[in-house]
């Protein structure tokens, strides 16, 4: 038996088509695993992301659509939102791309990162959004994601441009989910804490390997991508009236943002 539409239902079972969902920063990492998690599910998938050779391998594994953009280009968005348009309903917009940008002080913050990070994580994602609500409207129902972290929680020292710009995407979660009441589209956050993914680290240490494999050195199972992709679709396959507003996922050796557990090498 499959999920249906209604609200009244409490299947957790795989959705039937046509349910379509779009991910944005689907290249790598947790958006990779996301559009490969859905597909399973039956989902179509509208993959985003910058690089193109990265989603054509996507789409081969995963038989996903791709549009090749920038979130911060507006010709990009217009773009996407006009694929999306002729591509049937839309149901679930899986705000994921973002990143993390060097650990400086704040009082030796590179602003340039700050704005980088700022352009991306905050105003790529109001964007996007504003471009696909339409779609989601038109869809009958639909689900809004955004991928903030624990960063948006609370912060730690050298992380003051990357927290503050998530800070901000989980208020654009916040204020999205108050002035949407009433209509049947839910805004969920999900605030993931360490993940041991390709890039993340590396592109925040300026490409030293070393130092991203510091990161995770000695921590006794660290989130993997998998892992927070499944609990985004999780979140998705609630029946409709169940609104998760916010989930905070950490590995279990992770207390906080700044007490972790390490083995002794």
């Amino acid at each position: 038996m499959n999920e249906t539409f209604s609200d009244s239902s409490t299947s957790n079972l795989k959705n039937p088509a046509p349910f379509h969902a779009v991910v944005t920063g689907a290249s790598s990492g947790i958006g990779a695993a996301t559009v490969k998690e859905l597909t399973k599910w039956g989902w179509k998938v509208t993959a985003v992301a910058r690089r193109a050779d990265r989603l054509e391998a996507l789409a081969q594994e995963t038989g996903c659509q791709v549009v090749t953009a920038d979130i911060t280009d507006a010709g990009d968005r217009a773009r996407l939102a006009q694929v999306i348009a002729n591509s049937g309903p839309l149901h679930a917009l899986v705000n994921n791309a973002g990143g993390a940008l060097g650990t400086d002080k704040v009082e030796a913050g590179d602003i340039d990162q700050w704005r980088a990070m700022y352009e991306v994580n905050v105003l790529g994602t109001l964007a996007v959004t504003q471009a696909l609500l339409p779609a989601l409207r038109a869809g009958g129902r639909g689900d809004i994601v955004l991928l903030t972290s624990t960063a948006a929680h609370d912060t730690y020292p050298g992380g003051g441009g990357y927290v503050a710009a998530k800070h901000a995407e989980r208020t654009i979660a916040n204020t999205l989910r108050l002035e949407l009441v009433g209509e049947p589209i839910r805004v969920i956050e999900i605030a993931p804490g360490m993940v041991h993914t390709e890039e993340f680290s590396l592109n925040r240490l300026g490409g030293n390997q070393q130092a991203a494999d510091a990161v995770y050195q000695g921590v006794d199972h660290p989130l993997v991508a998998a892992d927070v992709a499944d609990a985004i679709v999780w979140t998705l396959t609630r029946p409709h009236h169940v609104n998760i507003d916010s989930m905070i996922i950490r590995p279990r050796a992770q207390a906080s943002n700044t007490l972790v557990a390490r083995k002794q090498q």
